[in-house]
């Protein structure tokens, strides 16, 4: 009977530069992963630290290659979208690359202040603020602007200048304005909910920035959902905004950049065919195209890659627990962790990742369905990006144990299935390992969050408590029920008694 070991080099071209075999255990960027679940056990999340910089340099050469290519005239700044993944050793690690950062939420700002602090970021450093901004929000970025940060406020709507406008005391804010694209036609709505539309944009700048001394706009945002994929649609709507970039560069000579935001696809699968070169001429080919036809200074490129940043970087290490034959042909093994709590992208959007085995490549394999640890029917992994199927070695669960990775995990799991908080069936939040190398190439780990315990969890849920609890308050009037007239708590006390 063929090996596990033999299934996967005739399905895949493998090894790969980042994944081999040795001594029948898988190496993952030539990390034994054996050796570390031997020194930390399971479930475990993984981040190894140097992908992240090498995914930085890999687009930074992309650009530079296709701005020699076409002699493009404008300049490229790599910005890392931070909801991606918010955690210190990920923007550290970004950091070192002297890179850019992007926000989406009040909460990002005293992180841009900690990192300023212990000097991680400078007030150089651009700070691009996209998203919906409320009040906290739009307060955080005027105090930046006000204290000499390089901040960049991407208006979103039509309103929101005039908290700049009231608040704002540095001589120049350089403004961006996103443009709301039209969807991809398969979506549940026409035109996205983010950004100011295309009929829009002209008049905001007209009406509230081209004469306002403290106002330049410098910058226009474009992002489509399904991010920079070689289809007609993102072919479609990048022209489209370029020569919304060209009709107001005409009438706007501030304006200069453009942030063609995220959506650098990651490898989720062995059979993964992106062209990233190819790709990326392109984009820088048609930009300058358009700009030329229309008489216009080429723009400088901005990006704020989040998963392409991080994904690579990830991975979630599982413990087989059980087997079990359901029926005659249905076999589940049970893993010591959760796919709804600890991997929400594969059961919320149905998000594919590469799946190996860790250990025992020279047995053979079966068939089998992943089962987690909650009780929700929807706690499973059964098929791959290539195949309905899902195959693992056979194994003796009374003399061996089996172990199973999940790789490309290192972008928004964490942010969408939450972090050390209360999730499905209390389901702890595993822990968490760094793995790095030093200055010699040799590797180094350390555990940066244990896996959460039940007295965490009890705080959470208030059966222990952390300080005085909140006094009682009584509402100081409640509406009648009869006719709708206010009446006061002591009369309405009065009535019931």
């Amino acid at each position: 009977m063929k090996s596990y070991n033999d299934l996967i080099e005739q399905t895949f071209e493998f090894p790969t530069l980042e994944f081999k075999v040795e001594n029948n255990n898988l190496l993952f960027n030539n990390v034994p992963l054996m050796e570390i679940i031997r020194q930390y056990g399971t479930p475990l999340k993984l981040t190894y630290l140097p992908k992240i910089s090498e995914h930085i340099e890999h687009a930074r050469m992309l650009f530079k290659n296709a701005m020699k290519r076409y002699n493009y005239k404008g300049t490229y700044t790599y910005c890392y979208c931070t909801k991606s993944s918010h955690f210190r050793f990920v923007l550290e690690e970004a950091l070192k690359n002297k890179i850019h950062l992007e926000t989406s939420s009040a909460y990002d700002i005293p992180i841009i202040r900690e990192l300023y602090n212990n000097g991680k970021v400078d007030k150089s450093t651009y700070i691009i603020c996209n998203g919906y901004k409320r009040p906290l929000y739009t307060q955080h970025i005027s105090e930046l602007l006000n204290d000499g940060f390089n901040v960049i406020p991407v208006l979103d709507n039509l309103k929101e200048i005039e908290a700049y406008e009231n608040t704002v005391t540095a001589e120049t804010v350089n403004l961006g304005i996103r443009i709301a694209t039209d969807e991809e036609p398969n979506f549940a709505f026409y035109t996205s909910r983010l950004g100011i539309r295309y009929s829009d944009v002209n008049e905001l700048y007209r009406s509230k920035i081209q004469h306002n001394e403290k106002f330049k706009l410098k910058m226009l945002h474009f992002f489509i959902n399904t991010g920079i994929k070689d289809s007609a649609y993102y072919w479609s709507e990048l022209s489209r905004f370029m020569y919304k970039y060209c009709e107001l560069r005409k009438i706007c000579p501030d304006l200069d950049s453009i942030d063609i935001g995220g959506g650098m696809p990651i490898q989720t699968s062995f059979q993964f065919t992106y062209d990233y070169q190819a790709m990326v001429d392109q984009i820088v080919e048609s930009i300058q195209w358009i700009c030329n036809k229309n008489n216009v200074p080429v723009p400088h490129l901005f990006t704020e890659f989040g998963s392409y940043t991080v994904g690579e970087s990830g991975a979630v290490i599982y413990k087989v627990v059980d087997q079990k034959l359901q029926n005659d042909k249905e076999l589940w093994y049970m893993i010591d962790g959760s796919f709804i709590t600890q991997l929400p992208d594969s059961w919320g959007l149905g998000q594919k990742y590469i799946m190996l085995a860790v250990n025992n490549w020279d047995n053979p394999y079966q068939k089998v369905n992943l089962g987690g640890l909650t009780c929700d029917s929807h706690d499973f992994y059964n098929t791959e990006a290539h195949s309905a199927d899902l195959y693992l070695p056979i194994f003796e669960q009374e003399t061996e144990d089996q172990y199973i990775g999940f790789f490309h995990t290192g972008a928004y799991q964490e942010s969408l299935g939450g972090y050390g908080g209360i999730q499905h069936c209390l389901i702890p939040a595993p822990q968490h390992v760094i793995v790095d190398r030093d200055t010699d190439g040799n590797l180094t780990t350390r555990l940066f969050a244990p896996e959460q315990d039940s007295e965490v969890m009890l705080k959470i849920l208030g059966f222990q408590e952390t300080a005085p609890p909140a006094p009682v308050q009584k509402l100081e009037s409640v509406e009648a029920s009869k006719n709708g007239e206010e009446q006061p708590v002591e009369e309405l006390e009065r009535q019931e008694s």
